[in-house]
């Protein structure tokens, strides 16, 4: 790469996964608030729809975060206290603490090194005759494997809740994540693909566990709350189950509608910014991300770099508080589960026991990446990190 002219540090500091919101969200936003039905209405029962139509799946139900969906799901799916779920040491830990909630044990599994999903033969070595489920992530948009994921659960008789945070475009083979298992459960917070502010969703093409999971994510009420009012006046609701306070506002699905609508244009955006950074990475002691497999495709989420210091000169902290200082915010996605304290008290886990997972959460950095960057915001990420990596 020709080495770019010296210019000068950016005014305006880029904040780490700046999401793209369109006057269409605003102005739904504004209806919504004229229109005084600010709670669960319409607007979410419209937001199911099109994201069920986008996953093809016959139920979409829209809860308050991911992490709520996730719990939903283990409880909503029957799992009980002492059940053990496999799920993998390299995820944020809402996804572990999800099966805590439901009063479940969780179970790490270490990842494949390229890929830094789940590795298949680790689930397999991990299986106990207390295994209830597995709970794979499709980290920062890569497929897991699911064939083989699949091929497990259904040989050990098992559920599978796919996390599907970073997934919301993802396909393996063709078919779309979160629809291989039981349920897949969306995130839309505020630095995903497509966003809510807060918010997710459960997608499951069971119609039972579709009913409940309504019910759950609304205090066990019998009916969502909208249903409540019609032309005939006041319907009284009965409540048939111990449930939670998960469900979303029209608020939140009013930009989760418009959002929907541009899945595929800012997916094609992200994928220019992904050529663009591999290009101009190319030539440095770095690890970028793995090439895209053949025959899945990538939500294209993240964009993680490894900073090795052997490799870089540098540690990856010291790395990242010199882009801070140059106004370019970075994020770390993830450090491994086992490095945190509370697990290590509860569990006695040491990350030295998920040496794959420990490895890319000591050396990984997530990059500015999202369809709001402007050319001028990419060029900057690209100068600093090449110009961090000289100092």
């Amino acid at each position: 790469m020709t080495p770019r002219p010296e210019r000068s540090m950016r005014q305006e500091y880029l904040v780490f996964g700046r999401p793209l919101i369109g006057e269409e969200e605003i102005a739904e936003v504004v209806a919504s608030m004229r229109a005084g039905w600010l709670g669960t209405g319409p607007k979410v029962a419209e937001f199911e729809r099109r994201m069920a139509e986008y996953k093809g799946v016959k139920h979409a139900v829209a809860v308050n975060s991911c992490t709520a969906g996730l719990h939903l799901s283990c409880v909503g799916l029957g799992i009980q206290p002492g059940d053990e779920v496999i799920t993998t040491a390299m995820t944020f830990c809402a996804t572990v603490n999800a099966v805590v909630h439901a009063g479940a044990i969780p179970v790490l599994a270490d990842i494949d090194p390229v890929s830094k999903n789940i590795d298949p033969d680790e689930i397999r070595r991990r299986i106990t005759p207390r295994t209830r489920a597995l709970l794979p992530v499709h980290y920062a948009g890569r497929a897991c494997d699911m064939s083989a994921i699949m091929a497990i659960a259904q040989e050990h008789n098992l559920l599978v809740i796919e996390d599907c945070a970073h997934a919301i475009e993802t396909e393996w083979h063709g078919q779309k994540a979160g629809t291989f298992g039981n349920c897949g459960v969306l995130s839309f917070y505020a630095t995903k693909n497509i966003v809510t502010g807060e918010g997710g969703m459960i997608l499951t093409n069971d119609d039972a566990v579709a009913a409940r999971m309504k019910n759950l994510a609304l205090h066990g009420l019998s009916k969502d709350a909208w249903k409540r009012f019609s032309d005939d006046g006041y319907r009284h609701y009965d409540v048939v189950e111990i449930g939670f306070k998960y469900n979303m506002m029209d608020l939140q699905a009013a930009i989760g509608m418009h959002q929907c609508d541009r899945i595929e244009a800012m997916s094609q955006r992200r994928q220019e910014l992904w050529q663009r950074y591999n290009a101009a990475f190319a030539d440095l002691p770095i690890g970028t991300p793995a090439p895209l497999e053949p025959n899945s495709r990538h939500a294209l989420h993240l964009y993680t770099i490894e900073v090795d210091p052997a490799r870089c000169g540098v540690e990856r902290d010291v790395f990242m508080q010199t882009l801070h200082r140059r106004n370019i915010g970075t994020g770390v996605h993830y450090r491994s589960i086992p490095e945190y304290t509370v697990y290590q008290q509860r569990y006695g886990w040491r990350p030295e026991e998920w040496p794959h997972a420990a490895w890319v959460g000591r050396s990984t950095v997530s990059l500015p990446f999202s369809a709001a960057l402007t050319d001028e915001d990419v060029e900057d990420v690209i100068f600093e990190v090449r110009r961090a990596l000289r100092a």
